[in-house]
């Protein structure tokens, strides 16, 4: 692990929280991610299961962790399953956590090697103390799982090997509570989204015409990783020009040119939490006057939304809301006229030929969090805020987005020290070094 070592306390208390939401005589069970294979004996990095994470800070392959809150053996509470470590696997994939290092990072006491799990599992579930059985799935509105998990193999062995017991899902519990950010998690985004604005900083005055995408990919990449980050939170946009109207562009292989506004949607992470930047600066220095109108547009509607945000607001109304100020800036840049408005209708707005994506997300373990779309938002959700408006047309697209914490009476911009007005963005990329 590159990151400072996280308090034991925060992955004790998600424990507590998640015991609470269990059945009597209960058992849950979480699984790490697989080691996935690309070619030959390639493998992927290796990236935990969020929320055996959440629950243990395990941050290893092959662990298991079994939780049962009122087990009458107290030493099988909280039980931690490791890969037991070897002269091999020292020699060849170096160090693994050891008990007393699992116990100390955890906070569980009873840690044990990945061999002697069937045997102890087999014993909780065949003592008829337990009823139910609580099994992890993704279950995440955006997944598409055509690979199966080690937990999907879990679930079937299991319910095979013990057909009448009752099961129950875990995800939507891990959900409502990850939803709710912890104070030592939002230290931990705060620091995602602190790396985040070191890597912006470096990239303002190294881009210029003739860079290409890849280069600035680089640029950020590298100040992500000496600051202690594994890299990008997720596949990083760097579009400029006409590209930056392909919402999902990653394939960041262009040249920029003068005159080009360069959208970056670029995020680090840090300790597996995730900070989800967009800012679009201009390759030659300064925006024109009609792209610094449209950047002005979208950071007004940027700011307003954030006014929006607070206990209570369900999302998909705050999005509808924000539709309306969109409609208002896209009729002052006449994008749009009254004829569009009059002609709207309520399933296809006027202003998704312009601004066709959400307003934001939940952000954190993952960059777009788990948690319930349709439920009111709570004080320690973390959002995304990041309208946006592209103009094919003109080969111009611009969103702005910010990392924003719901607060009792409004928001906390995480990402407030990031440089977002068009004039401070111009001169610090014209700034002599």
């Amino acid at each position: 692990m590159r990151y400072h070592a996280i308090p034991s306390s925060l992955f004790k208390n998600n424990r507590k929280r998640l015991a609470r939401l269990l059945k009597p005589h209960a058992l849950a069970v979480f699984h790490s991610n697989d080691v996935m294979p690309t070619n030959a004996d390639g493998t992927m990095g290796f990236r935990q299961n969020n929320n055996l994470l959440y629950l243990s800070g395990a941050d290893q392959e092959e662990s298991i962790l079994v939780l049962a809150p009122d087990f009458p053996d107290k030493r099988y509470r909280e039980v931690l399953f490791l890969r037991e470590n070897n002269d091999h696997i020292a020699i060849w994939e170096g160090h693994k956590l050891t008990k007393e290092e699992a116990r100390k990072l955890s906070g569980i006491e009873t840690v044990l090697w990945l061999s002697e799990f069937p045997k102890l599992f087999h014993h909780m579930m065949a003592m008829g103390y337990v009823k139910q059985v609580y099994l992890d799935t993704n279950e995440h509105y955006r997944a598409e799982i055509t690979v199966e998990t080690r937990n999907a193999r879990f679930i079937e062995w299991c319910q095979k090997n013990y057909p009448l017991h009752a099961y129950e899902r875990a995800a939507p519990l891990l959900a409502a509570l990850r939803a709710v950010k912890q104070p030592e998690e939002i230290k931990l985004l705060q620091t995602a989204c602190d790396i985040t604005e070191k890597g912006f900083r470096r990239v303002l005055p190294f881009v210029k015409p003739g860079v290409y995408e890849f280069e600035i990919e680089a640029e950020f990449q590298h100040e992500f990783i000496r600051n202690r980050s594994r890299g990008f939170a997720y596949t990083p946009i760097i579009a400029s020009g006409a590209n930056a109207c392909v919402l999902h562009y990653v394939t960041n292989n262009q040249r920029c040119e003068a005159g080009d506004v360069l959208l970056l949607d670029v995020g680090a992470e840090y300790a597996n939490y995730n900070a989800d930047m967009t800012r679009a600066i201009p390759v030659s220095g300064r925006f024109t006057r009609r792209q610094k109108d449209v950047y002005n547009a979208v950071l007004r509607v940027m700011r307003s939304a954030m006014k929006l945000l607070r206990p209570g607001v369900r999302y998909f109304d705050y999005h509808k809301e924000v539709q309306k100020i969109m409609e208002a800036e896209l009729l002052k840049l006449k994008l749009l006229d009254k004829t569009d408005i009059k002609n709207q209708t309520k399933e296809k707005p006027a202003v998704s030929k312009y601004f066709m994506h959400g307003t934001g997300h939940h952000l954190g373990l993952d960059v777009h969090d788990v948690g319930n779309m349709y439920d009111q938002m709570k004080e320690g959700m973390l959002w995304t805020v990041e309208p946006g408006i592209y103009i094919r047309e003109e080969k111009l697209g611009i969103r702005l987005e910010n990392n924003v914490l719901i607060r009792k009476n409004g928001v906390v911009d995480l990402m407030k020290n990031i440089p977002i007005e068009a004039e401070e963005i111009e001169d610090l990329m014209n700034a002599k070094v």
